[in-house]
């Protein structure tokens, strides 16, 4: 069974700016914001491209200790970038796959929205609860808007 969430995040960041820190960059400048959060983001196969595996380490106290994700699909030109976690403490044994596919998208006063499309996949019949979906939601935004905070405090960031 899958269960799809999605949710939108405002930001005053233009979407080619946001694309390049929070997609392109993500997995150097999310460690340094949100080192508490995420430890590290290390590639263990791939270029970075469709079929990458990287290994996210998180930080001290965290619930979950790492997640294996692979890149899907990554458009620099349309601000797309969909990944899959495949592995880890964040399945919490209840879920096959998490997929995200996030689309940043311009807004007319020259910011961006962040689009993000969660389709949770259940083993089998597997009940998981509004709580459960909505932390994973808190936890996207409060990355999003990191990044965001980051790129207002480094005008020259990403540039």
């Amino acid at each position: 069974m899958a269960i799809t969430y999605d949710i939108e995040i405002p930001s005053s960041i233009p979407a080619p700016r946001m694309f390049k820190a929070f997609v392109l960059d993500g997995d150097n400048l999310i460690p340094k914001v949100l080192p508490q959060a995420i430890k590290s983001v290390e590639t263990l196969e791939g270029d970075g491209g469709v079929g990458t595996i990287k290994l996210t380490t998180f930080g001290e106290g965290y619930q979950q200790k790492n997640l294996k994700h692979r890149v899907d699909a990554i458009n620099k030109e349309n601000f797309t970038f969909s990944y899959s976690i495949i592995e880890g403490d964040t399945l919490m044994g209840v879920f096959e796959s998490i997929s995200y596919h996030i689309k940043i998208v311009a807004t007319p006063d020259g910011g961006s929205i962040c689009k993000n499309r969660s389709i949770y996949n259940t083993k089998g019949d597997a009940r998981v609860s509004e709580e459960e979906i909505k932390a994973g939601k808190e936890k996207a935004s409060s990355i999003f808007k990191a990044v965001e905070a980051y790129l207002l405090a480094n005008p020259d960031a990403y540039n």
